[in-house]
């Protein structure tokens, strides 16, 4: 390939406004299936770069009323660009349904790997945790609560290299096509570098495939999705969403919550790892109910986990949502020390 074929224009076009069609797409196998509609594995047909496409039935937006929500979905979920926040690249509809362009995460939802395997390790589930911390202390500076943090929600990216510090893919202008980096003027088989909002990517182009190569610890195997009950928001918000057995204590009452409904959602997840259900699951909805809002929460001594990770737990698990632990202390807490190395892939 010549190498002005792959020089970019002067100046990189400010939010290119990419006019996307179903015609720019092959599609795959189906990914999953929704209330709303389904999602496929696409290739996008120019760059060749492998997307997940969720398409969304305009009927039943409108049968629900939801418009106002998937517009804030998608403005959201655009606006964030984290490694472990799944990244929406764009959109487009027809008559009849919507197409959000998506991050693939080919591992599929963490729910189904917890469902095969019944719990983690605990060095696994501090990783994990940590780089849920990290996502979530990224959308709570950008003003984002997300509200609905569960397995379902949480995406596998590929396997990260042993050191968890590179991982690599081949694609074709993918940084020109979605990530709406110029590539820099270089030569056949010549390094040349762009930057995204992972940090620097060296960019090797040989034979029309560039090959990207991360050059730090920036990407991560989980991945935040669905923000469907996210809200972008200043000030306590009133509205009850989510998934039960995730819900604190004020959104079961009704009451006034902010940003910290995340972070007992955190020491949900925690014993879910570890034990392998939520904590307050019961058989009926009204007793898990008061079981969240008495905050009834024990830990079986048929399973070891150690003294440091139920500390945790219970730091996260509290009714008083000032006095649950920040995010800040969760990465600064012994159990996230000892278990997560520099080594490990957190972000």
């Amino acid at each position: 390939m010549a190498s002005k074929s792959l020089k970019p224009p002067k100046q990189p076009p400010k939010n290119p406004k990419k006019q996307w069609s179903l015609n720019d797409f092959e599609i795959g196998k189906p990914l999953g299936k929704g209330k709303f509609g389904r999602v496929y594995l696409a290739r996008e047909v120019k760059s060749g770069f492998i997307v997940a496409l969720k398409v969304i039935f305009k009927e039943q937006i409108e049968k629900y009323r939801l418009h106002h929500q998937l517009k804030r979905e998608m403005e959201i979920q655009t606006s964030l660009h984290h490694p472990n926040v799944l990244r929406l690249y764009g959109w487009f509809h027809d008559e009849e349904r919507i197409y959000l362009i998506l991050e693939y995460a080919h591992r599929g939802e963490l729910y189904r790997e917890l469902r095969k395997i019944g719990r983690l390790s605990e060095k696994q589930a501090a990783i994990y945790i940590a780089s849920l911390t990290q996502a979530l202390a990224y959308c709570h500076e950008k003003h984002v609560i997300h509200r609905d943090i569960k397995p379902e929600n949480l995406l596998l990216d590929h396997e990260s290299s042993q050191d968890g510090s590179i991982k690599i893919m081949y694609v074709m202008l993918a940084l020109r096509f979605f990530m709406g980096v110029p590539i820099r003027a270089g030569f056949d088989c010549a390094a040349t570098a762009a930057e995204t909002n992972q940090g620097i990517v060296n960019v090797l182009h040989r034979k029309g495939k560039i090959l990207i190569r991360l050059s730090h610890e920036m990407q991560g195997r989980l991945k935040i999705a669905d923000f469907g009950w996210s809200v972008q928001s200043r000030s306590k918000r009133h509205t009850m969403c989510g998934t039960l057995d995730y819900l604190a204590p004020e959104m079961v009452e009704n009451k006034a919550h902010d940003y910290s409904v995340d972070n007992w959602t955190l020491g949900i997840l925690c014993y879910e790892f570890l034990y392998g259900v939520p904590p307050f699951e019961a058989e009926r909805q009204t007793d898990t109910f008061r079981r969240i809002m008495k905050v009834d929460l024990s830990f079986p001594s048929t399973l070891d986990v150690s003294a440091e990770a139920k500390n945790l737990i219970s730091q996260l698990l509290v009714k008083d949502s000032s006095k649950r632990l920040s995010l800040q202390k969760i990465m600064e807490h012994p159990w996230i020390i000892k278990n997560v190395t520099s080594h490990d892939t957190i972000i």
